[in-house]
């Protein structure tokens, strides 16, 4: 049994006395799943290599602003974080859809 489902168990039945509500999984919902929770290999596609360097580049060259511009503090940390996020997830739109 995985961690989860020990989890799941022990919190929602064993804990609680009783059972918690499930949903099904629409079909549509579980390929989303399948697909987001599984491992994309690099493609050895030149071009889909290109658009991930320049995704990278592009993110490096706007934090660099930033830094430049915006005063040491929390929320330039948190807009470089959340740089790091965009720069993340548009490379994970072309390893996942491509």
């Amino acid at each position: 049994m995985c961690f989860w489902h020990i989890i799941r168990y022990e919190i929602g039945e064993v804990m609680s006395g009783h059972t918690f509500k499930k949903y099904d999984i629409s079909e549509t919902e579980q390929s989303k799943l399948n697909n987001n929770f599984s491992y994309h290999p690099v493609k050895t596609d030149e071009l889909q290599e290109h658009r991930y360097q320049e995704i990278r580049r592009s993110a490096k060259e706007f934090a660099e602003l930033l830094y430049q511009f915006c005063p040491p503090s929390r929320e330039l940390s948190l807009a470089i974080t959340n740089l790091e996020q965009v720069m993340f997830w548009a490379n994970a739109s072309i390893a996942r859809n491509e």
